[in-house]
């Protein structure tokens, strides 16, 4: 019987590549920022009973005040509770109610900077330590293909799906406290759904993507030419190569001969090495802080955290130059994956 082969595609087999990396890490690709979805909501849930049961020992006591009056209700009524509500008060429950989302939806997002961090020390070394690199090498798969579709998976795999169990979370808890508000004779849509941002701030979130793919390089380039170029340990060397750097430059104030400070290193070179993989780092470089606390950041909270903002990202320096330096982590990590089956 005569066969034909059909040979595959670069495309083709880059996608299947990426299905590789999802199916083996699919633990800490999917599952990871899902259970920290879900232990977010669980930890909501417990915090609306006690908020719960602190409010209705309040209303028994006539302690519920508002706009300078004492509110005194028999039971938790949340209509008569509206109803004292001004301009000020909803948008104080705006702010308040995205904050929650923030907070709330962050777990995926917290937990997607350690995936991203331990997949990408062991996504070259794992291969070299089980000798199985001699059969991925055995097959047509480039190295250059193989690296880059690890790096892809970190950049960009990794966080739309961590964004999609931050949306989830959010809308989970959305629909937690509507329930608990209809329960309560309220109207979810005037003091639910109506003053928070959900769709502004997952819009923002889906805008950050390719903001992260850029910002995280310099860290997941670093992590990967460690896990290619370690022969064992990969954590110590790529940890401890920046910590011992950043002392010594320290102690040396090697740093004044061109008028910067240690300070200068230890953010803009440990830091983009170690952290960038962290989400919104790249708020902290562009010297903001969007839970400082004062009334003009909380009023602007979805505005910093919505798609203009998040893209204004673009127009710095330090995320095209990390992103370069990251480019060439990710060429030296190519070439020594290249080298990985001689030794």
């Amino acid at each position: 019987m005569n066969t034909v082969n059909h040979p595959i595609s670069k495309a083709s087999a880059f996608k299947w590549l990426l299905k590789r990396e999802y199916w083996e890490n699919r633990g800490g690709f999917l599952y990871a920022p899902v259970i920290a979805g879900g232990i977010s909501l669980v930890m909501s849930l417990l915090g609306i009973v006690f908020g719960l049961v602190a409010m209705h020992r309040a209303v028994k006591s006539g302690g519920i005040h508002l706009n300078d009056e004492n509110v005194s209700i028999n039971g938790l009524d949340l209509s008569l509770l509206t109803s004292k509500l001004d301009a000020k008060n909803l948008q104080d429950l705006a702010n308040g109610l995205d904050l929650t989302l923030i907070l709330s939806s962050g777990w995926p997002l917290i937990v997607l900077a350690f995936v991203v961090f331990f997949y990408c020390l062991g996504a070259l070394y794992d291969d070299r330590r089980d000798r199985s690199i001699l059969f991925w090498k055995s097959l047509p798969l480039s190295d250059t293909s193989t690296v880059l579709s690890k790096a892809l998976s970190a950049l960009l795999i990794a966080p739309i799906i961590a964004v999609i169990a931050s949306a989830l979370t959010m809308f989970g808890f959305l629909v937690m406290i509507s329930i608990v508000v209809i329960a309560h004779g309220g109207d979810p849509m005037m003091l639910i759904w109506g003053p928070a941002s959900p769709l502004t701030i997952i819009a923002g979130h889906l805008s950050w993507i390719p903001v992260y793919l850029l910002w995280a390089l310099p860290t997941v380039g670093w992590l990967l030419l460690c896990s290619a170029w370690a022969k064992t340990k990969p954590f110590l060397w790529a940890v401890m190569l920046p910590l011992f750097a950043g002392i010594i430059v320290s102690t040396t104030k090697v740093m004044t001969l061109f008028d910067l400070t240690g300070g200068w290193f230890w953010k803009h070179i440990v830091g983009r090495l170690l952290l960038s993989a962290v989400p919104a780092t790249d708020q902290f470089y562009r010297g903001e802080s969007m839970f400082s606390g004062n009334r003009g950041n909380m009023d602007n909270l979805v505005n910093e955290l919505g798609p203009s903002h998040q893209l204004a990202a673009f127009a710095m320096p330090e995320l095209w130059i990390g992103a370069a330096v990251g480019v060439v982590f990710l060429f030296l990590a190519i070439r020594l994956r290249r080298r990985a089956g001689e030794i």
